[in-house]
């Protein structure tokens, strides 16, 4: 849309004022792209909006959308061949920079399907609680209430959803505190950490809850979680959250998970998951806006921060027990190269492959686990399992 508005626009478009361009955005997205609402129509009332909002620019946006209306055949794009990053980027909207670091790793082609699929709109995905129901008796609830439903393709909890008819809330399952909204990828993490009953566990950035109340399933509500996070607010939603699903082994703790939580936690977890801050370039489909407000400095600030809580959560982990460090990121400096560099400096550490059989094909020879959308259908997760010797153990 940028790219036509500046090949239509007789003067430089990045100097235009940014609400003058939203409405052009608008106008041009109505036009190109929806078919409910005629040409003529948006046009109007994007210059209807105009002449509101400023005054005497509302000629600029009709004379531009007039014109694209009539010169968008002809208007003429970056060629592939020519110019693949240039391409890539204005047909499916993705900043430069990222589509020629893509383009080193992926190639042109797989560039251009993975940039087309991060504009698909994401499928509705649910999980099940485990502690209150099944996924073929959840599965046939929802049918039960009109709502079309089956099974994931990779998680053994979850739920495709792709006529829901109510918003996911407002069902009654959901209500019970039988399901909630999860991505499959982001279900797999919790499968990949593969806790136990009776197992203590940290979820050292638990966030409101969502895979801490996972792990509290797939434990049977035996054992301990501690759920760890900065955020105060995402700890009132662990809560609420824990407390609908009926997780009794929760214990929400405020803290930073850099920092040193004491001598008391040394060596006493069982499990670990540091499902850590990250860019989320993964998750793309969902929120959009993250390719365009953050910029490759801002980017760069999170490997210092993932490195950090890997290496604290680290020395809470007991000898023979699991971490999991995961992102729901596809950088490699957020993801491989913060577990190389972590394995580097702790030797007694090593990567180990799921047993999850489901995650195999996701998993590559050094034991690093990964989804990407216009693979899997999923969001784009990361995840590695470590665990630390034994005493004596080489």
């Amino acid at each position: 849309i940028d790219w036509l508005i500046q090949s239509i626009y007789t003067g430089d478009s990045k100097k235009m004022e940014p609400g003058i361009k939203n409405i052009l955005r608008v106008g041009l997205y109505q036009i190109m792209f929806t078919d409910r609402i005629p040409a003529y129509a948006a046009c109007d009332e994007a210059v209807k909006l105009a002449r509101k909002a400023y005054p005497g620019r509302d000629r600029l946006v009709n004379a531009i959308l007039r014109n694209a209306i009539r010169k968008m055949e002809r208007v003429k794009y970056p060629d592939f061949e020519e110019d693949p990053a240039a391409h890539i980027s204005v047909f499916h909207s993705h900043p430069r920079w990222l589509v020629k670091k893509w383009i080193v790793r992926f190639g042109t082609e797989e560039t251009a399907e993975f940039c087309r699929s991060n504009n698909e709109r994401p499928p509705l995905t649910l999980r099940i609680n485990r502690l209150k129901t099944g996924r073929d008796d959840a599965v046939k609830a929802l049918i039960d209430e009109g709502i079309t439903a089956g099974p994931t393709e990779y998680s053994p909890d979850g739920i495709t959803i792709s006529s829901p008819g109510i918003p996911v809330r407002e069902m009654s399952l959901y209500k019970k505190g039988h399901l909630l909204i999860q991505d499959e990828a982001s279900q797999l993490i919790s499968l990949l950490l593969d806790p136990q009953p009776g197992d203590v566990v940290l979820d050292a950035c638990s966030g409101a809850g969502i895979k801490t109340t996972h792990m509290a399933g797939l434990m049977k509500n035996r054992g301990k979680i501690i759920a760890l996070d900065i955020n105060e607010r995402k700890i009132e939603g662990l809560k609420e959250l824990s407390g609908r699903f009926g997780a009794t082994i929760i214990e929400p703790l405020n803290g930073d998970a850099t920092k040193d939580m004491g001598s008391s936690y040394r060596e006493q977890f069982d499990r670990i998951l540091v499902d850590a801050p990250c860019s989320a370039l993964g998750t793309l489909r969902r929120n959009p806006e993250i390719k365009w407000n953050r910029s490759a400095k801002d980017f760069g600030t999170f490997p210092r921060l993932q490195k950090a809580m890997l290496n604290r959560c680290a020395d809470y982990l007991k000898r023979g027990g699991i971490m999991l460090y995961s992102t729901c990121t596809i950088k490699e400096d957020e993801n491989e190269e913060v577990v190389k560099n972590f394995l580097r400096a702790n030797p007694d550490f090593t990567c180990i492959h799921p047993s999850v059989s489901k995650a195999w094909k996701m998993t590559d020879g050094e034991g690093f686990f990964r989804t990407f959308p216009h693979r899997h259908g999923t969001d784009g997760f990361f995840g590695a399992l470590l665990t630390k010797k034994k005493e004596g153990e080489q």
